[in-house]
């Protein structure tokens, strides 16, 4: 059964960097599509990044094209989201997340999530 711990948040000023980790175990980690989203206080979860299963496709929410860049390691089952040039609307708490699917990056496919990792960005 896969398990999926998040972490690398905290607290950091705007314009700076995060890097977030999502430790998997389990047999199908390397065979689908990953996820990272993230809930804000008192708003929906929201789709942020994917990646297929080899890394050969990518895809972003608008609002962090250019900032954020989602990778994975299938060796080590880790899946990882760069975050630059924070801003304080990306405060949330980020999830990562497995998909059904091993090609599409549909958001609507996630079926498995981790706890969460909180992240502000604040002055």
């Amino acid at each position: 059964q896969l398990q999926l711990v998040e972490s690398g948040g905290g607290l950091v000023q705007p314009g700076q960097s995060l890097r977030l980790t999502c430790a998997a175990s389990g047999r199908a980690f390397s065979s689908y599509s990953m996820g990272w989203f993230r809930q804000a206080p008192g708003k929906e979860r929201e789709f942020v990044a994917a990646i297929n299963w080899n890394g050969g496709s990518t895809d972003y929410v608008d609002s962090v094209k250019g900032r954020f860049t989602i990778s994975r390691d299938n060796i080590n089952n880790i899946l990882y989201l760069q975050m630059t040039s924070l801003k304080p609307e990306d405060t949330a708490v980020y999830y990562c997340a497995r998909s059904s699917a091993s090609f599409s990056l549909d958001p609507d496919n996630f079926e498995s999530w981790g706890q969460g990792t909180q992240v502000t960005v604040s002055s």
